[in-house]
């Protein structure tokens, strides 16, 4: 049987919080202040003009300020994926990114050094390629700004927090774009 990578990622974020919750005991408390972090991402943006899925497996670069144990701010970069393709109509490549601000709210289940939060923000995101049609290749060149939104849980060991996330939002002319990922971030100031 074949386990998906959101699955995985819930087990990993379980077995990691009943493991560092002793060790972590005197670590109670938020570690506030400027953070930066990265994590695997399983993304799927499909249908894009019509035909092409973009389901991959890519990276997101993370940098945030958490000033209040309850509140933050955070900067997420997303490699969307990208797809070759040859097909009898021509070749389609297709890659895609986005940029997004969020703010951040925070649930901390003390005493356990683990954090439920809820993001909401805008995302400004990028599609660009070729599209292969029966008139030729047709270029691909869209972006545009939308409403994003997400939720996860994360298990603080002092300055150190590991991540499991979802995020969405819509992007013009496909299903929009859904992100499981897992990460990791470290509190530096």
């Amino acid at each position: 049987m074949r386990i998906g990578f959101a699955s995985r990622a819930r087990r990993v974020i379980v077995v990691l919080c009943i493991i560092s919750a002793p060790v972590a005991a005197p670590t109670m408390a938020a570690d506030n202040g400027f953070y930066l972090g990265a994590g695997i991402t399983e993304s799927k943006l499909d249908n894009i003009g019509g035909s092409v899925d973009l389901n991959d497996t890519r990276f997101k670069l993370i940098a945030g300020l958490r000033p209040l144990d309850w509140l933050g701010a955070e900067l997420n970069y997303f490699d969307l994926g990208r797809d070759d393709t040859s097909t009898a109509l021509g070749t389609t490549r297709v890659k895609s990114r986005a940029l997004a601000a969020f703010a951040v709210g925070y649930l901390g289940l003390d005493p356990a050094p683990i954090d439920l939060f809820v993001k909401a923000g805008l995302a400004r995101w990028r599609l660009e390629g070729d599209l292969g049609s029966a008139l030729g290749n047709v270029n691909l060149a869209q972006d545009g700004n939308e409403f994003a939104y997400g939720a996860g849980v994360q298990a603080r060991l002092g300055s150190l927090a590991l991540r499991l996330e979802y995020e969405s939002f819509e992007v013009e002319n496909t299903t929009g774009a859904t992100l499981y990922s897992l990460g990791v971030s470290w509190t530096f100031l």
